[in-house]
């Protein structure tokens, strides 16, 4: 079969990670076209492809101006420019791979579903966890019966410290009204991946959480505006100059580095640590998204769904603990230890031990990053949305859920799930980042 050809749009650290499955597997998928405003993003990308020149955009409506020229699109863009480009490229006929979250509203989430629809497209949303050999082995044993009915599940997501002080305090997800709500900006993999794990529809849920303690009150006695200038910078777990520089000696690239310059040398990340938005003290930022949150989830039969989002943490993978009747699973995003109350024995599995070299092309996420291209290579190249499992109207569900939690929080209450979820705070100016969340 030929290769399934792809536009990306935005070369950013996941729209680069996603183009990585073509250069990998040239067999499978062709980049063929390229938009991104940054010259220091997008040539690299255009270089290891080949890109023509006439298909290389600065700005994804000139791709969208011309006629369909590929199979697919990967929108890799800002959360807040989801809806526009992904309800563009349905009208022209582009099947969608789309970057979570969906939208960061659900009024966005409802229109870029009905534009898949009405132009039949495939479609799905980048939850990685889904597609993962730990998510995908856990998902198994609950369908075997192996721990009889599931009767709740608790899930946490420990962030880390510095990944909340690198992308949520002072990068790019560190403002609701420049991309959303931590629960959904974040957390949108943890919420639908519990939905994912119940397998049934939501009933009600509750929520609590605050930004506490990314806020100048907070910060110590001595604390400068930015960390290369700051008497206590020596003392601080989130100095940036000690982060950033340690990475870098390290050889880390990636996103931890890359976002705050693309030139990887001494010289340019102390430029960018004394005038760029990464080199601020972290309680001197104009960030007012919580640092902490709770979600409590009613399911369908009376089963529960517990969720913690906590920053304050080290750094290491999601952690799930799910009860059933006949038995218990506790894992830790590659170990899962199955207790069988029938025989009182204890089983310890390696979701790792028969890994494939492929997987390890794409390997973040637990190879979900592979899992998912496989899956939507798979399904455009043949055709069969069987392949996807996270479409539209799955997503859409997993996005309502999260936006009623927080509509929870904001108003401290239950929410049902036949109440209407349009409402969308995190639009509205804001207010110094205070605790009125979680004290009136």
């Amino acid at each position: 079969m030929e290769p399934v050809t792809l536009l990306v749009v935005g070369a950013g650290g996941r729209g680069t990670i996603y183009a990585g499955f073509a250069e990998a597997f040239p067999e499978r998928a062709k980049l063929v076209g390229l938009a991104e405003p940054r010259d220091a993003y997008r040539e690299p990308l255009v270089a290891a492809h080949a890109i023509p020149p006439d298909r290389v955009f600065t700005d994804w409506r000139e791709a969208a101006a011309r006629p369909k020229f590929a199979d697919a699109v990967i929108i890799a863009t800002q959360d807040r420019m989801h809806v526009e480009p992904t309800v563009a490229f349905a009208e022209l006929g582009y099947h969608i791979l789309l970057e979570k979250p969906m939208a960061p509203d659900a009024a966005g989430c409802r229109t870029i579903v009905e534009a898949v629809k009405r132009n039949d497209v495939l479609f799905s949303v980048c939850h990685v966890l889904r597609y993962s050999r730990f998510t995908q082995r856990l998902k198994g044993i609950i369908r075997s019966g192996a721990i009889g009915e599931v009767v709740g599940l608790q899930h946490l997501e420990p962030v880390s410290f510095w990944h909340m002080a690198h992308s949520y305090v002072r990068g790019s997800w560190r403002r609701e009204q420049e991309s959303g709500p931590m629960l959904i900006t974040k957390s949108c993999h943890d919420i639908d991946l519990i939905a994912y794990l119940m397998g049934e529809a939501w009933n009600e849920v509750a929520s609590f959480g605050s930004l506490k303690h990314f806020r100048p009150e907070e910060a110590p006695p001595g604390a400068g505006e930015r960390c290369v200038a700051c008497g206590i910078e020596a003392q601080c777990p989130y100095s940036a100059k000690r982060v950033y520089t340690a990475a870098l000696q390290c050889g880390l690239k990636g996103w931890r580095v890359e976002v705050l310059t693309p030139d990887l040398t001494p010289e340019a990340l102390a430029i960018a640590l004394e005038t760029g938005p990464y080199g601020r003290c972290v309680y001197h930022c104009d960030n007012d998204v919580v640092d902490h949150q709770v979600v409590s989830i009613n399911f369908a039969g009376g089963r529960t769904a517990a969720f913690t989002m906590v920053a304050f943490t080290s750094p290491r993978d999601r952690e799930t603990h799910i009860f059933g009747t006949r038995g218990e699973l506790v894992g830790d995003g590659r170990y899962i230890e199955h207790y069988d109350f029938l025989t009182n024995t204890k089983t310890r599995i390696d979701t790792d031990a028969d890994v494939n070299a492929s997987d390890l092309v794409l390997d973040k996420h637990g190879g979900g990053d592979y899992g998912l291209m496989d899956s939507f290579v798979n399904a455009v190249s043949k055709q069969d949305p069987s392949y996807i499992l996270s479409g539209a109207e799955e997503t859409l569900a997993s996005h309502l859920l999260g936006f009623a939690a927080e509509q929870a929080r904001r108003e401290r209450r239950v929410v049902r799930m036949d109440e209407p979820i349009e409402k969308a705070w995190w639009k509205e100016p804001h207010r110094t980042p205070a605790l009125e969340s979680c004290v009136r």
